[in-house]
């Protein structure tokens, strides 16, 4: 346990000195989530190492850096590439950035063809996770189901579901989630249990 929290101190520290709002969003919230989560510690903290090094890389080339708009969420090696990119050629080239990351098992590349999205976009796109987020709770009748191992992401009205789930439980979770206001599609990016 006391080298779980060194790595866990370690991992903020660096994520505070990188300058970083989102990774230290990320830091900030490690141990709450991992006390839940169904990835290992080791994992879970890999994800973290691969979102800051795939955004990294990805922030290295201009060009995607400066017209497109890329979130990188990564879910037991699982990297998911969500947003907009001006061109096919850049969205293959963020994919391709985001393969060469190590430890990446496999990469979802849900970048849409378009300019970035307006802050409005942006703005409803973060009530509709928050609806998604709260909506979760109400799930009952699944032995052992934890709302916050559902990791969730959305883009232009686009949910994304990550997580380790059984299939009953990602049922569960896909049907409250279908039925949100603003929703206007879901994508399971699951792994199953069963």
């Amino acid at each position: 346990m006391k080298i779980s929290l060194r790595i866990l101190l370690s991992l903020l520290t660096v994520t505070l000195l990188s300058g970083c709002p989102g990774a230290v969003i990320v830091g900030g919230g490690t141990a709450v989530t991992a006390a839940h989560d169904r990835r290992t510690m080791g994992s879970f903290v890999e994800d973290t190492n691969i979102e800051l090094k795939t955004y990294s890389a990805i922030s290295k080339d201009k060009e995607l850096k400066d017209s497109s708009h890329i979130a990188v969420t990564s879910y037991n090696g699982i990297v998911l590439l969500s947003g907009e990119t001006p061109t096919a050629e850049m969205r293959a080239r963020a994919e391709s950035i985001a393969r060469g990351i190590e430890k990446v098992r496999k990469v979802q590349n849900e970048l849409v063809i378009a300019s970035p999205a307006s802050l409005s976009s942006a703005s409803s796109d973060t009530w509709i996770t928050t609806k998604v987020k709260t909506n979760l709770f109400k799930i009952k009748g699944h032995e052992d189901f934890d709302p916050t191992r559902v990791k969730v992401v959305t883009e232009n009205g686009t949910v994304y579901l990550m997580g380790i789930l059984r299939h009953d439980e990602a049922d569960a979770v896909v049907d409250v989630v279908r039925n949100i206001s603003g929703v206007q599609r879901v994508v399971k990016i699951f792994e199953y249990m069963d």
